[in-house]
């Protein structure tokens, strides 16, 4: 099984872009014609030069439901070394989220993106906080260089669908 060259996805651990619900994916602050799905959707985020910017400041806020429960293992977050966001705050499970409450809840995680994070490195996530993932909330709460406009060139979501058991599978257990 080979991944991307210098990547650190473990083994088992899939793009996660097959099981968003398109439908109810919001992105708060973000520029008109410079919007999530730049960054978000197949072949779209490939192109370096298609954006998600933010509008009036730094900050985005960026609610992805999922169509199944997944485990989501880490998150590779790619964007110019300046304008590329640093500090990503993470919420498992936090429907309707706003810039006034995001700082009400405690993040499932947070990560401060490094150089090499821009440039595709994904961030590995604390695990056990993000095991029966419904909906992922992102919060870019500043960018690199404490500019007024975040840039972000590519998301993606790596992690596990969660099996469901299969009735039909299951054997009947019958008395001796």
């Amino acid at each position: 099984m080979s991944t991307e060259s210098g990547s650190s996805v473990q083994r088992g651990q899939v793009d996660l872009l097959d099981f968003v619900d398109w439908s109810s994916v919001e992105c708060l602050n973000q520029k008109g014609a410079n919007s999530l799905p730049n960054a978000l959707k197949q072949g779209y985020r490939e192109d370096d030069g298609l954006v998600l910017e933010s509008d009036a400041d730094e900050q985005l806020l960026i609610y992805i439901p999922f169509n199944q429960v997944v485990k989501l293992h880490s998150i590779a977050i790619k964007g110019p070394k300046d304008e590329g966001p640093k500090t990503v705050k993470l919420f498992s499970n936090k429907d309707h989220m706003g810039f006034s409450n995001v700082n009400d809840y405690p993040a499932s995680d947070t990560a401060i993106l490094s150089e090499d994070n821009l440039e595709g490195k994904p961030v590995i996530l604390k695990y056990v906080k993000f095991q029966n993932v419904r909906s992922l909330t992102i919060f870019i709460e500043d960018n690199q260089s404490e500019s007024e406009v975040t840039k972000i060139q590519k998301i993606v979501l790596y992690g596990t669908t969660v099996e469901t058991t299969d009735m039909k599978a299951l054997k009947k257990i019958e008395d001796h």
